[in-house]
């Protein structure tokens, strides 16, 4: 791609870094937060400032990765919360830039653990052994080891092909007209999405829910 655009100088910024992890919202710590703050959304906001007086000289595209989990969560609301914040950023970023010239994109994949590698599988013990005295009184080793258990089946179901994903991104970068969001999903993943957009908070707390239960 450098050498196909080298002609018209810096034509495209892709935000791709991240970090996930599982857990309860009382299970992390606050550092924990601060770190997935910085790295999820102060990271790619950072790239993109820099990066900014380029791409608007060059009429260039700026690409952000998103998620599906961005509408939703189950269990990993740290990586929701950020994935949701950045899906904001780039909405405002989207409508300054249309008088530049600057497209900007959001890719929104949906399950690719597996071709990722971005959330290893957790052990209970693991996340037993990183809970404060007062969570261990409220919750316990059961519980933790039945949630450990259904966030890694939801791990071990992701898609191996990662390059659905890739080639959105590419399409984001080099198409005459780009998509403002790109959802990279599978179709029971894009109907949650679906319940969460259109139905009211109750109905999708039930599905999700139920979900949990199972």
């Amino acid at each position: 791609l450098l050498s196909h655009f080298s002609s018209i100088g810096f034509w495209g910024l892709v935000n791709n870094a991240g970090i996930s992890t599982f857990g309860e919202t009382g299970w992390l710590p606050m550092e924990t937060y601060e770190k997935f703050a910085d790295v999820n959304i102060l990271g790619s906001i950072r790239t993109t400032l820099e990066f900014l007086p380029l791409l608007r000289k060059y009429q260039g595209r700026i690409v952000f990765m998103s998620s599906i989990i961005a509408y939703f969560t189950l269990g990993n609301g740290i990586y929701s919360m950020t994935k949701a914040a950045i899906e904001k950023f780039c909405d405002a970023l989207r409508l300054e830039m249309k008088k530049f010239g600057v497209q900007v994109s959001i890719i929104q994949p949906g399950n690719y653990a597996r071709s990722t590698k971005i959330q290893p599988p957790l052990s209970a013990e693991e996340i037993w052994s990183e809970l404060s005295e007062e969570e261990k009184a409220v919750y316990n080793k059961e519980y933790v080891q039945e949630r450990a258990n259904f966030f890694n089946s939801i791990l071990s179901e992701g898609s191996t092909n990662g390059n659905e994903v890739v080639d959105a991104m590419v399409d984001a970068l080099t198409s005459p007209a780009p998509k403002a969001r790109y959802m990279v999903a599978k179709l029971k993943e894009k109907a949650l999405v679906f319940v969460c957009a259109l139905f009211p908070t109750a109905v999708m707390d039930s599905v999700l829910s139920y979900a949990l239960s199972k």
